[in-house]
């Protein structure tokens, strides 16, 4: 069985020095923090929640000097929310969340879905509430206090999530202790996405982490695994924050 289709939703952008996310690079880029809804006969499925909501109106009330070091950009028609709906669908709907790490600009909505199952790496669940000191700015424990009545499913490792190959989770940690990321399978196509495995199509090619990542040798790991599983599954690998895979893929309902 396969996933019947796959839709990009656009979220909120951020502008950085792209050093801060690939090693060996520089200079300023915008990067789309982008959601994913996948159609399956089986549910709904969201990869990712992307910003708060409340950051539309006011991004430093909600995540403070962070914009000093990251400039955002939340156009009105982009909330998650409206992004949902633009595609035909309401936040009832979704059946399934997948987080695909516990970073602030992918938590953001989960309290949206509260009847939803949630899939998301347990260590990754419970370093959220503890990073260590130098981390600690990109996490943002009040995404997940809504949370705790949820229904969770902690993943261990990989997970086929309806057991027929159309959507499966992968471990690939190096980021944050527990990084996931998410392969569709389509009628016509197969898409890895990497959460932030990797950031930038040059960290796929020349295997470069990311300097605020977790392990960087685990990091290095995982974007091998990536490649190796795009590879053995004959896969088109999605960076969710490369500008130029969204420019290409993001405005496609893909099937």
């Amino acid at each position: 069985m396969t996933a019947r289709r796959l839709i990009p939703l656009a979220g909120a952008s951020i502008t950085l020095d792209s050093g801060l996310i690939t090693m060996g690079t520089h200079g300023p880029l915008t990067v789309p923090i982008p959601t994913f809804l996948i159609e399956h006969d089986r549910g709904l499925v969201l990869f990712d929640t992307g910003l708060v909501p409340d950051a539309w109106n006011d991004p430093r009330s909600v995540y403070g000097d962070l914009v000093d070091i990251f400039s955002l950009d939340c156009p009105p028609e982009n909330t998650l929310e409206n992004q949902i709906v633009a595609a035909g669908y309401q936040l009832s709907d979704v059946t399934h969340v997948v987080i695909s790490h516990s970073h602030f600009d992918h938590t953001g909505g989960m309290y949206l879905f509260p009847n939803a199952e949630f899939y998301m790496s347990e260590v990754d669940i419970r370093y959220a509430f503890w990073p260590d000191p130098p981390f600690r700015g990109f996490y943002r424990p009040a995404d997940f206090e809504p949370t705790r009545d949820f229904s969770w499913n902690p993943l261990r490792e990989d997970l086929d999530l309806f057991g027929d190959g159309s959507l499966v989770l992968y471990q690939t940690p190096g980021h944050t202790p527990g990084e996931i990321s998410l392969l569709v399978g389509l009628e016509s196509q197969k898409f890895l996405i990497t959460g932030d495995t990797v950031h930038l199509r040059s960290g796929v090619a020349y295997e470069c982490p990311c300097p605020v990542d977790y392990n960087g040798h685990q990091a290095i790991e995982s974007i091998q695994r990536i490649k190796q599983l795009a590879s053995s599954q004959q896969a088109r690998i999605w960076v969710l924050h490369d500008p130029e895979d969204w420019a290409e893929l993001g405005s496609t309902v893909h099937s």
